[in-house]
């Protein structure tokens, strides 16, 4: 026998003699189980979970815009205080406190659009939040993970649950939905009646920056989503599509057609200029009085009114032949209505002091290049002479007073109020409003219905397509409201 087989009887004969002493002692009943069984180890009494916040989301994404605006109220002094934490942005107040300057529009701060340029801060995003409890969210926003980053001294405590709710629940990855598509239906059926054919009818900058919704479709599609999702701070005729159930696809469709829009206006930027290009550029008015003044005296005007082309040449553009020919008014100066017949050269010249240096509406603070091309625009541009449906009287004929009312209904009164006066463009010893100005000084009435009103968000008629029959019926009506 080798040793090998010799190992290998040993061993069996072991297990043979283990298995007849298990066969001999008391069996012990064995559990059998389908499954196996877990012993729970011991743990603490669960904590109750915090009830679910209740609030208006899409008022949230309002608030991420400008909450000052939203809620009302003003602005905090000074920065941010997170704000001495970052150097490559160097906007200061308001713009501090904006939840979007820090985070961007597309939520995604130093990882997004706002990863470069004037807007850097270096700041994460907003994304990482998105469907995380809103009670989690609102924690962090008064300052549980970070004191300074606490909002509820300057919000109340809907405001902070409806923004939450916001962070936990709207936010949309932008760059999944922009793709090219076609969104014209879509804006003709909602948005024309407002924005014009072609988005120009509003312009949310000014004449030195002139913005509309094509600009922020190309520049800031983030933007542009936001705002069509929620609504505008501040601007309750602007709708919120997100609340009307408009879906993301209809939104891509939306701003890839209104990114084809053009981004300036210069016939309507330039009538604006007309006005008041001081307060249409944002500017301060010049130290002195226009040197052409002094050669007249029969206007007694002085400082920046005397800078103003429509007091030289008048509203109806006829200047001592039109209505600015008598009154106070008048200076003896030309209208020019035959400027558009002038080329583009001798009118840059003449607003440029080429022709006559005492004539130069150009230099610091003044017309810079683009504003000359918006006045020049406007120069040889066609322009209503309302002589033609302006009575002696100042009554206007031809006009349909019932069509007038649709159109000031649909149009204007969601600003000025059913009876004009919401605004008043004087003061309270001698107030002004659209029924004064309509009745006074219909020429004046025509030409900021067709331009624009400088600094103010007022739609163009001209970016609106309107007819010269709906300025006209717009006129007679509006010369039936009251005038104080």
């Amino acid at each position: 026998m080798t040793k090998r087989f010799a190992f290998l009887a040993l061993i069996t004969g072991i297990a043979m003699m283990v298995f007849a002493a298990c066969q001999a002692a008391t069996p012990v009943p064995v559990m059998e189980v389908s499954e196996p069984v877990n012993v729970p180890a011991a743990t603490e009494a669960p904590v109750e979970a915090a009830p679910a916040l209740t609030g208006d989301a899409v008022r949230g994404g309002r608030l991420y815009d400008k909450w000052t605006v939203e809620l009302g109220v003003d602005v905090p002094e000074g920065d941010h205080p997170l704000w001495a934490t970052q150097t490559t942005n160097t906007r200061s107040g308001s713009d501090t406190w904006r939840c979007k300057e820090c985070h961007g529009w597309d939520y995604k701060g130093a990882e997004g659009a706002y990863g470069s340029g004037s807007h850097l801060t270096g700041f994460v995003g907003v994304m990482g939040v998105s469907g995380k409890d809103a009670n989690e969210i609102l924690g962090i926003l008064k300052g549980s993970s970070n004191p300074d980053h606490d909002f509820s001294a300057y919000m109340d405590d809907q405001a902070l649950t409806d923004l939450a709710l916001f962070l936990s629940e709207k936010l949309v990855d932008y760059a999944a939905v922009i793709n090219p598509a076609a969104g014209k239906t879509f804006f003709e059926e909602n948005c024309i009646d407002c924005h014009g054919p072609q988005g120009l009818a509003l312009n949310f900058g000014n004449a030195e920056e002139p913005e509309y919704q094509g600009t922020i479709a190309i520049d800031n599609p983030w933007e542009f989503l936001n705002k069509t999702r929620f609504g505008q701070p501040g601007f309750p005729e602007m709708p919120s599509l997100d609340d009307a159930g408009v879906t993301d696809e209809e939104l891509d469709d939306l701003l890839a057609y209104v990114a084809s829009f053009p981004t300036s206006a210069p016939v309507s930027e330039g009538g604006v200029l007309y006005d008041n290009w001081m307060k249409a550029m944002g500017v301060d008015v010049p130290a002195t009085d226009q040197p052409l003044f002094a050669t007249q005296t029969t206007n007694t005007r002085t400082g920046a009114d005397t800078w103003r082309c429509k007091e030289c040449h008048g509203w109806d553009y006829k200047g001592v032949d039109g209505a600015y020919g008598s009154g106070s008014h008048k200076t003896g100066f030309k209208g020019l209505l035959d400027a558009a017949a002038m080329s583009a050269e001798d009118l840059t010249a003449w607003l440029n002091g080429t022709k006559n240096p005492d004539h130069n509406f150009t230099g610091e603070g003044m017309l810079g290049d683009a504003q000359v091309e918006m006045m020049v625009a406007f120069l040889k541009s066609d322009k209503i002479e309302a002589s033609a449906f302006v009575n002696e009287d100042k009554t206007i004929a031809g006009g349909d007073t019932e069509r007038g009312k649709l159109i000031f209904e649909f149009y204007c009164a969601t600003c000025h109020g059913e009876d004009g006066r919401t605004y008043n463009f004087g003061d309270a010893a001698e107030p002004e409003f659209v029924g004064t100005v309509a009745a006074d000084n219909p020429w004046e009435f025509v030409h900021k219905v067709n331009y624009g009103q400088p600094s103010a968000i007022m739609p163009s008629g001209i970016n609106m397509e309107w007819t010269l029959q709906d300025i006209i019926d717009l006129l007679t009506y509006a010369q039936s409201l009251p005038a104080n």
